[in-house]
């Protein structure tokens, strides 16, 4: 990467678990997030349906005779990964049944598709991308959907390398080729222990000395 300090960073990171989003940052700060006024917009994930045409509430509460938040519990509970495959909403899963289920392979494609579009927009967002970070459970342990994430973005500037790429579940790795212009990594994340040490923040300035 040409940039070497958070504040000269612009990444695209991707959170990919049971919950999914995307993050375009430049030089160290956020300027966009696939989520939206709540976690239902963005990338297709678990339960969660991700972006699709607002009409489509009206249009499901008059088809199916029910009422607004059944339809919200619809998008948020019973879409995304579980309602397009009928099999589960973990991936796992769905991939051990992509050979003989049509709709388990579809949801995998719609996943990674949906993944792809947005390192597009957030590449044309950002100008300049120094790299792209995998993370969450999904991000992590699958190369294969890292791989097909990945697959034809070549003319963009991300070159992975299939090697680097299938050792790296479970682990910190750069799965980029060297001459990508683009970097490519592996991050496993710790959320909880992130929470725990903006908690101490927090009350170590809520104890600071007052006026």
């Amino acid at each position: 990467m040409r940039a070497t300090t958070p504040e000269m960073l612009n990444l695209i990171t991707l959170h990919l678990g049971a919950g999914c989003s995307a993050t375009a940052i430049r030089q160290g700060r956020s300027v966009d997030t696939s989520m939206g006024f709540t976690p239902l917009e963005g990338l297709m994930m678990g339960t969660r349906s991700g972006d699709l045409d607002p009409a489509i509430f009206s249009f499901l509460a008059a088809r199916e005779n029910i009422s607004p938040d059944q339809v919200e519990r619809i998008l948020n509970h019973e879409s995304g990964l579980l309602g397009v495959s009928g099999v589960s909403a973990d991936l796992r899963e769905i991939q051990a049944n992509v050979e003989q289920n049509q709709q388990a392979a579809l949801a995998v494609e719609m996943f990674c598709y949906r993944v792809r579009k947005y390192i597009g927009a957030y590449m044309a967002v950002l100008g300049r991308t120094d790299a792209i970070v995998f993370g969450g459970g999904i991000g992590e342990h699958s190369d294969s959907v890292r791989e097909r994430i990945c697959s034809g973005l070549d003319p963009l500037g991300i070159i992975v390398n299939p090697e680097r790429n299938r050792g790296a579940n479970g682990r910190e790795a750069c799965i980029s080729e060297e001459h990508s212009p683009v970097a490519v990594y592996v991050v496993p994340l710790d959320e909880e222990l992130y929470i725990a040490r903006a908690a101490a923040r927090l009350l170590s300035e809520q104890d600071g000395p007052s006026d």
